[in-house]
């Protein structure tokens, strides 16, 4: 029997007061600062039961609270409740986040602990001014949660493979040449690399150590002078793979070897890292005599600007995903036509068998949300076999899902009006659909980032007094992790470093509105930056939008669109009914030209 949270609780609380500890906090973090974790490092998960993708656990003698944004609130509600864990809410008014929650509640001479191999460079400074201002302290040398964590799982060890060069597109070589020409610009002599997808992307080899994400446990010590190091559990490589590196001159090393390969840094050396994505303990290795230059990681922009070759399999990619989403669709709605009991893990289960069946595909990119009527307001809602609903002949079905495949990685969302829809409903899925085509049209300078364009996909839900809580859009990866920066479509948010969107990358556009214990609307498409054209006031640039499915017209209110966005819509349809007929045949072609028949 699992031992309950508040035992839990109380387990860490005697861990902090063996080691005189005040405050204890557990982000979602593992020694990369990966978004998604493997379950080694999914210590904020054990010790609250709360199971969403962000959050932060923080710890008193007397007090617990998980902190967490909009997107979870409903989720976290009732995963928290009974287990003595406060839900403290992000990012709203008057509610204090929980860095300053923590700093009001130290005193002069107290101590915080996190361990060392979950927080940033970045956010260690950050917080040691803070609780400087009031006398306090920070320790990142306890790990006080793995102290306190009975049967905590080990560490991945899924085999690593080779992104085949069809598909990659670029070597290995071109890649890590282009990274040390970087690298000579700023004059230093080795950078380190702990972030999973860029590792991934720089030696083209996938793995599978984190659920959705074809990436693997490594870290990266690369050489301007010419040879590179990875760190890596070496039961995961083939000898064949093995024998491959070494003779391009990336030498393997032991995971746990990070610290030892940095202390042979020498007198003379400037190591390049990332202080936003590089952890805390990794520094104390390195000698005082060695240089430290704090910069960005060069390779994350490298990646986030597709090449021809990889945007030419994404839009392949595109058309098998449309395909199977398209059967998968047709098939959902037969059965509940023929009067088949269906839930929302039945559709889950549809979308796994018609996306297996395409070639190429290795997994999903991100689990399944398939949210029916009130779950759909649950914007990262995920049914389980303990709490789902059955579907019936009315209301919105929100489906978001992805697929990860050698040629690209997707993710889509679209709202399926199973039956007789509300006046209420088509009007929310008509406004978000106003705002998805007002930014999937935008012609912007270059320079232009997603901050300035955020603005265009909510003006038509301002106009009617509404919002939604989470950005407009993220960077997707090339088989890669689905949420991938440096760039993104978001409010403005005040010190945030502003990155221009650039020709080749790729975005997500995906306006929602959310109703709780009512419906949630989200559509959601994924666009690559293209150039547009040149006037007298510069060059400019758009969006070619590459996801290719239909929107569920049944859902939306068509008085409500204006000539324009109903043109958008057409011709959008006329696109996706042109690329995907010759895959498909019979009841699912008959089903494609309904869905994709002029407004």
């Amino acid at each position: 029997m699992s031992t309950p949270i508040p035992a839990r609780i109380a387990a860490l609380r005697e861990a902090m007061a063996k080691h005189g500890v005040a405050a204890c906090l557990v982000p979602t973090a593992d020694p990369h600062l990966s978004e998604y974790l493997p379950a080694h490092w999914q210590a904020r998960e054990w010790f609250s039961g709360f199971d969403g993708s962000a959050g932060t656990l923080l710890v008193t003698a007397k007090e617990a609270g998980l902190w967490t944004d909009s997107r979870y609130f409903s989720q976290a509600e009732q995963q928290l409740a009974g287990t003595g864990v406060a839900l403290m809410k992000q990012r709203v008014a008057h509610a204090p986040e929980h860095l300053i929650w923590l700093q009001q509640h130290l005193h002069q001479g107290d101590v915080a602990a996190m361990a060392g191999d979950s927080v940033s460079v970045a956010t260690q400074r950050n917080i040691e001014q803070l609780l400087g201002q009031v006398g306090a302290g920070l320790r990142v040398d306890l790990d006080l949660p793995g102290i306190a964590w009975t049967g905590r799982p080990a560490l991945p060890a899924a085999p690593i493979f080779e992104h085949p060069m069809a598909y990659a597109g670029t070597s290995r070589a071109q890649k890590f040449e282009k990274l040390r020409g970087a690298l000579r610009k700023q004059h230093v002599t080795h950078h380190l690399v702990s972030s999973l997808d860029d590792i991934a992307w720089l030696t083209n080899l996938r793995g599978s150590d984190v659920e959705c994400n074809p990436v693997f446990l490594a870290h990266l010590l690369v050489e301007t002078a010419g040879s590179a190091t990875l760190l890596v559990d070496r039961s995961k490589l083939s000898d064949q793979l093995v024998a491959s590196l070494t003779g391009e001159g990336i030498h393997i090393a032991g995971y746990a070897m990070l610290g030892d390969v940095l202390g042979d840094l020498k007198d003379g050396d400037s190591l390049l890292f990332d202080p936003g994505r590089v952890v805390s303990n990794v520094l104390k290795a390195v000698k005082d005599d060695v240089k430290q230059v704090e910069g960005p990681n060069p390779s994350t922009a490298f990646k986030a600007i597709k090449s021809e070759t990889e945007l030419a399999h994404i839009r392949e990619c595109m058309r098998r995903d449309g395909t199977a989403l398209v059967r998968a669709f047709r098939r959902l709605e037969e059965r509940l036509a023929a009067g088949m009991t269906q839930t929302e893990l039945d559709v889950d289960a549809l979308l796994r068998d018609e996306r297996s069946a395409q070639p190429h595909f290795i997994g999903e990119s991100f689990a399944t949300i398939a949210g029916y009527m009130e779950n759909g307001a649950l914007p990262h809602y995920r049914a389980t076999p303990e709490a789902h609903n059955t579907l019936q002949r009315h209301g919105l079905l929100l489906i978001d899902s992805g697929g990860q495949y050698l040629g690209g990685t997707t993710d889509i969302t679209r709202v399926l009006a199973l039956g007789p829809t509300t006046p209420e409903q088509r009007r929310d899925a008509t406004l978000v659909m106003k705002g998805m085509i007002a930014l999937s049209r935008a012609r912007f300078p270059k320079g232009a980032t997603g901050p300035q364009l955020d603005a265009l996909a909510r003006a038509p839900l301002w106009a009617s007094g509404m919002d939604y809580g989470h950005g407009t859009g993220h960077g997707v990866g090339y088989f890669l992790n689905v949420h991938e920066g440096p760039h993104g479509i978001r409010p403005p948010v005040s010190g945030a470093t502003l990155v221009a969107l650039e020709p080749g990358m790729i975005t997500s556009i995906e306006p929602g509105l959310y109703k709780p214990a009512r419906h949630g609307i989200r559509h959601e498409n994924l666009a690559v930056v293209v150039e547009a054209e040149q006037t007298e006031f510069g060059d400019f640039h758009a969006f070619e939008t590459l996801t290719l499915c239909p929107f569920d017209r049944r859902a939306l209110e068509p008085s409500l669109l204006s000539p324009d966005e109903r043109a958008w819509l057409d011709d959008y349809h006329a696109t996706v009914r042109a690329a995907l007929s010759p895959l498909l045949e019979d009841a699912d072609l008959a089903w494609l030209e309904k869905h994709c028949a002029p407004l």
